[in-house]
């Protein structure tokens, strides 16, 4: 004989949920008002879990998913949902060796799954368990583009903007898909003149971003 299991919501409360799990199902609780509490979404009749964690139940109808902060780190990467950086996820990462970040760090992060209806996962690794440049930003200015030009920046052969900055200043950069862009250097007058010259040069032809360069220069001789 066949096992049916069951879908009513009584199966899953105090069990482990993670990102994208249907939870509930609206259609089947009708003259029901059900409230929903953080890390759930609904789409339609479905209620589905946005993050890992317990699935909890208060009377009447309250629903939420209970997670361990210790766990994940909540991270805003600019999207319709935070992200979610497990502890583990930096290299020699262990249970004893937990980093500590302040709220507003700063971190160069890779997306390691981005699914619709879940928190993106992310990593401070690369694809080998390595830390390669992944980390935390310190010092410098972060600022915002589109990620129009956020892909431009990342491009092969270098855009012409960064290009003709580099043959004359020393700077280090970061480049985020999601339009973020960290610059530092050792002299505050540089990190301004670089961030300046790449929010202005979206609309600009390579021949016009190399002219623009060289008068944002002449500012800081």
């Amino acid at each position: 004989m066949e096992q049916k299991q069951s879908n009513s919501p009584a199966s899953f409360i105090d069990s482990t949920v993670v990102p994208g799990d249907v939870v509930l199902d609206l259609s089947s609780m009708t003259n029901q008002t059900v409230k929903l509490g953080g890390g759930l979404r609904q789409d339609c009749d479905a209620i589905s879990a946005m993050k890992a964690g317990t699935l909890r139940f208060s009377k009447p109808n309250k629903y939420w998913v209970e997670s361990s902060q210790k766990r994940n780190f909540l991270i805003d990467v600019k999207g319709p949902a935070v992200g979610f950086l497990p502890v583990l996820a930096f290299e020699g990462g262990t249970r004893r060796n937990i980093p500590k970040f302040e709220v507003g760090t700063l971190l160069y992060l890779r997306v390691v799954k981005a699914n619709f209806g879940m928190n993106p996962e992310l990593s401070c690794t690369d694809a080998g368990g390595k830390a390669a440049e992944f980390g935390p930003l310190k010092d410098g200015y972060m600022f915002e583009t589109s990620t129009g030009l956020s892909r431009k920046l990342l491009s092969s052969p270098t855009c012409p903007v960064l290009e003709a900055l580099g043959k004359k200043l020393s700077f280090e950069i970061a480049v985020g898909l999601n339009g973020r862009v960290w610059v530092n250097a050792a002299s505050p007058d540089t990190i301004v003149v670089v961030a300046n010259a790449i929010m202005n040069s979206e609309s600009l032809s390579g021949a016009q971003q190399i002219i623009m360069v060289e008068h944002l220069l002449k500012s800081i001789q």
